[in-house]
């Protein structure tokens, strides 16, 4: 391949946001045999950052550190070469030399949200979980408006079973991402978690209507064949349902203000969302196959 199409590639790959790391690396090694580096002008910066992760990807440690050691010539103390050096040393280094590395970038320029970030990544993957959830609830205190930093905070909060702390970082997500279907459907399901079967049905309904929207009509949403998300919103409708009926409804509490359909309504969702749970699985030949698993599972003669 012609070293034009080769950098062509790799401008699309960065463009679409794509790793593809070992392709990247083979097609970035032909720029680098060719000296074609210079040649790219404000593009030098992308594709050598772009080659550095591929190359760490991979574990060609010697071509990231030749990618490196140019950004580094070039753009002496940047903040981002100083990152992919942190990312670097994590593939070979100790978790405490890679930690002492960050500490010291984050004494010289403390709102480098990426090294901190890096940092959080590594006491979460030693499992430092209570240092890392301090040091994310620190960040985010500083960096509010990081989506990602919420939903990651959830997911640490998670992983320890504090669904309740969960629950709480999901509402500053769902603040910064209102109409995002997926954060939605994740504030539900851990809703269902802590059992707050209230706020739980309402969230998943947001979810159902969120996926739903462009269909002008009820009988158009009632014709259409749910799918992805959908499905799943769904599934979370007729958990909180069978749940629901099958308790008082005195022991039902909720967190929030929220309360729970009369035990009709509560049957007739009941009802739709098995109908719409089996018209999803009926829709394929593949989705066919496992009717009778949700049929039976769903206590449906349908």
């Amino acid at each position: 391949m012609s070293l034009s199409s080769a950098l062509e590639t790799l401008a699309n790959y960065r463009s679409h946001n794509t790793r593809a790391s070992q392709h990247t690396l083979e097609k970035g090694v032909e720029v680098l045999k060719a000296n074609a580096v210079v040649k790219l002008g404000d593009d030098a910066w992308a594709f050598l950052e772009q080659l550095t992760l591929a190359a760490i990807d991979v574990g060609r440690l010697d071509i990231a550190d030749e990618c490196l050691e140019e950004l580094a010539k070039t753009f002496p103390n940047s903040p981002r070469v100083n990152v992919l050096t942190g990312i670097r040393m994590e593939a070979s280094e100790s978790p405490e030399v890679v930690l002492k590395f960050y500490d010291e970038q984050l004494t010289e320029d403390s709102s480098n949200a990426a090294i901190w970030k890096r940092r959080i990544s590594v006491l979460r993957r030693t499992g430092k979980l209570e240092k890392c959830v301090e040091e994310l609830s620190t960040y985010l205190d500083t960096f509010y408006n990081d989506l990602e930093g919420w939903v990651e905070l959830a997911d640490v909060y998670s992983s320890c079973h504090q669904y309740t702390s969960a629950l709480q970082a999901l509402t500053h997500a769902l603040l910064l991402a209102p109409q995002n279907p997926f954060y939605t459907l994740q504030f539900a399901e851990t809703a269902f978690t802590v059992n707050d079967l209230p706020l739980a049905l309402k969230t998943f309904l947001l979810v159902i209507d969120m996926c739903e929207r462009e269909l002008r009509t009820p009988i158009e949403a009632k014709e259409s064949v749910p799918s992805g998300i959908g499905v799943r919103a769904w599934y979370g409708v007729k958990l909180c349902c069978r749940r629901a009926l099958g308790r008082s409804s005195s022991s039902i509490t909720s967190q929030s203000n929220t309360s729970l359909p009369d035990v009709k309504k509560l049957q007739k969702l009941d009802e739709l969302a098995t109908e719409r749970v089996l018209t999803a699985y009926s829709a394929s030949a593949k989705g066919a196959e496992g009717k009778g698993v949700v049929m039976a599972w769903m206590g449906s003669n349908i």
